[in-house]
């Protein structure tokens, strides 16, 4: 799911997970897990606008995350272990966007105030994608897989 949405709400959790008893505590578990898949994306993309401002990347326009880079090997190891899922080109799209938008604050030299970081994250929070009807069934892993 992440791949699609990393801001999802109580809502959207509770139609994508239909065979889980929601109460309060679940909720709140779902959405840290989202909360810390977000904490580790935003680290990677920092991590790698860095390394380019290091290598003398002038330029964002530069910057673009493939399916070979090493920055998209990293988010799918740890997204999709098991690459059971076929990553959405929006999210390569999404991930480039927000590898820009690190490299371009860092540059400029926002990363001094202490919450430069969170108009990058208003930005992209805004770039989710609907996420697939197959994710709403019980058998999601196993559909998905045969597919």
């Amino acid at each position: 799911m992440f791949f699609f949405t990393r801001y999802p709400s109580s809502t959207l959790l509770k139609t994508y997970f239909p065979d889980i008893q929601f109460n309060r505590c679940i909720t709140s578990q779902l959405i840290k897990w989202f909360s810390n898949f977000r904490e580790f994306y935003y680290i990677q993309m920092e991590k790698f606008a860095r390394q380019a401002i290091l290598e003398e990347v002038t330029d964002s326009k530069h910057l673009m995350v493939s399916r070979d880079s090493e920055l998209f090997r990293t988010l799918n190891m740890h997204y999709n272990k098991g690459n059971d899922f076929e990553v959405p080109d929006r999210f390569l799209e999404v991930a480039s966007m927000t590898l820009r938008e690190f490299f371009s604050a860092v540059r400029a030299g926002k990363d001094s105030d202490p919450s430069w970081k969170k108009p990058i994250y208003k930005i992209i929070s805004k770039l989710d994608s609907d996420i697939p009807d197959v994710f709403k069934s019980s058998r999601c892993l196993q559909e998905l897989v045969q597919s």
